[in-house]
C-alpha cells in the first residue's frame, strides 16, 4: 500500500491561531515533528531532549 503511515492518525483541538503560528515557527513548518519531539521529551523517552524554542515574534 503506497504512503502507508507508520502511526495511527490522532486528533487534538488547537486554536486556529496557535496552529497557524506553530506552522510559521516550527523548523521547516513541520508541526508534526515539533509536537512529536515535545511528546517524547514529556514522556522522558531515552535520548529525548526538550525541543528548541523559537524566539518570540519581533525579538531581535
Amino acid at each position: 500500500m503506497p504512503n502507508a503511515p507508520r502511526t495511527q492518525h490522532r486528533s487534538v483541538r488547537i486554536s486556529d491561531e496557535d496552529w497557524k503560528e506553530l506552522a510559521a515557527r516550527a523548523p521547516g513548518g513541520d508541526r508534526s515533528a515539533a509536537i512529536k519531539e515535545l511528546v517524547a521529551w514529556y514522556l522522558r523517552r531515552p535520548g529525548a531532549k526538550l525541543p528548541h524554542r523559537p524566539e518570540p515574534e519581533g525579538h531581535q
